[in-house]
């Protein structure tokens, strides 16, 4: 029997059990006010993203904006009545592997979608597709990191888990045909069951044309569990894991030693069907963000190998020690650092393998962010301050105080962690 698949998002057990909300009858998004509680459509996000923040975006996109690289996502289609994903998707290179016939629990008929991948119920992929490469839109802050890169909307998956092993690889293969440069697998196989060596191989021949495949590491994690999933656990994929505003694992990624780099998976704004925005957490929308920053590489330098692109995220990203880390791999990626300092192409971000330098990478400082100490001395001040709110009964007291802490807490956000 196939194994079946499961999207890698922190909340992937209500997404395959509750359909979207969608307004009835639907309204623009244009005219609809951000929500929190994520409806399709939904308003604009109005600000810029904590996790695009962290990016001198300028300084980034002066080196590439991932122009001429294809990047397939393959997932529950991507659904282009998004402005932001309308200039974004190659609709023509879509395809939905979705079987024919599709039936629910109780045996009614499902709607398969369009046989180009546009139709996205869930809005997974539209998400994901938004984090790599949704267009600069006015309204809103949020964009995508290789906003000249084009998708191919792949269909694999469903809100039913119709996904199988079986049918990623095929969408594999097929994103081989459709000229991607980069894959983006946002999901992985239910309970880490190993899938049937057809996986495997579809991978290694994506590999062989140097395509870089990223896929996220899943969301297991919590209580400190440690498993691997597949297909991230393959020799030559970059597997992501999911980091918080600290550049620290979120509780819910998997960890293990198979994670390449972390990534933010956190209060992830992005793209949602028929218009507007969502937040999402889940290792799910940590992946596209480093698929993104692959784009970005290529197209700057289109002869690198893909084992030389995933070297090149590996090496810069932004690490507290030398070697690799079970949590968070080689660091939190660093989409700056990751295309300034490419003086000469990697191999391994591992200095006892090929790279020339007999030192382990330094220790990047985070200019954002908190040590255990003061992370400590934070929670002691909080302590002390909710004692005084409570003996002098002072909520407001407490609102000004906590709103002053936000304020800090986004001015610091602001500040770039690259250099």
């Amino acid at each position: 029997m196939p194994s079946p698949l499961r999207m890698t998002t922190a909340v992937a057990a209500a997404l395959l059990t509750t359909a979207p909300v969608v307004l009835s009858p639907p309204a623009a998004a244009a005219d609809l006010p951000y929500s929190d509680q994520c409806q399709f459509p939904n308003g604009k996000y109005p600000g810029r993203p904590w996790s695009l923040q962290r990016v001198l975006l300028d300084e980034l996109w002066s080196q590439s904006k991932g122009k001429g690289v294809r990047v397939a996502v393959i997932d529950t289609g991507v659904d282009l009545t998004n402005p932001q994903l309308r200039d974004a998707v190659d609709a023509k290179s879509g395809r939905n592997l979705l079987p024919k016939n599709l039936k629910d629990d109780n045996g009614n008929p499902i709607e398969r979608g369009k046989e180009n991948g546009t139709t996205d119920t869930v809005g997974h992929g539209t998400k994901v597709a938004g984090i790599i490469a949704a267009r600069p839109a006015q309204g809103t802050g949020f964009v995508g990191l290789a906003p000249e890169a084009t998708i191919i909307p792949i269909q694999q998956n469903d809100a039913e888990g119709h996904g199988t092993a079986d049918t990623l690889v095929r969408a594999i293969r097929y994103a081989i045909q459709a000229g991607a440069g980069v894959i983006n697998i946002s999901q992985d196989t239910s309970n880490a069951v190993k899938p049937t060596p057809d996986l495997e191989l579809a991978i290694n021949e994506a590999l062989a044309q140097d395509i870089v495949v990223v896929a996220s590491a899943g969301n297991d994690g919590l209580g400190g569990n440690v498993k691997e999933t597949y297909p991230a656990s393959y020799k030559g994929v970059l597997a992501v894991a999911a980091s918080d505003r600290n550049n620290e694992r979120a509780s819910f990624s998997q960890a293990g030693e198979f994670v390449g780099v972390a990534a933010p998976g956190v209060d992830m704004i992005s793209t949602v069907p028929k218009g507007g925005h969502c937040s999402d957490n889940g290792t799910s929308f940590s992946a596209p963000y480093v698929a993104g920053v692959a784009a970005l590489i290529k197209a700057k330098h289109p002869r690198w190998t893909a084992q030389q692109i995933v070297a090149q995220i590996e090496q810069t990203a932004e690490r507290t020690i030398g070697g690799h880390d079970r949590l968070v791999g080689w660091g939190v990626v660093d989409p700056v650092r990751a295309l300034t300092e490419d003086e000469q192409p990697l191999e391994s971000p591992n200095p006892q393998q090929g790279l020339g330098n007999p030192e382990a990478p330094t220790a990047a400082k985070f200019q954002v962010g908190e040590t255990a100490a003061e992370r400590n001395a934070r929670l002691a001040t909080y302590v002390a301050v909710g004692a005084v709110v409570h003996v002098a009964g002072l909520g407001g007291t407490a609102v000004a105080i906590r709103d002053a802490r936000r304020r800090q807490g986004r001015r610091l956000e602001g500040r770039s962690w690259t250099r």
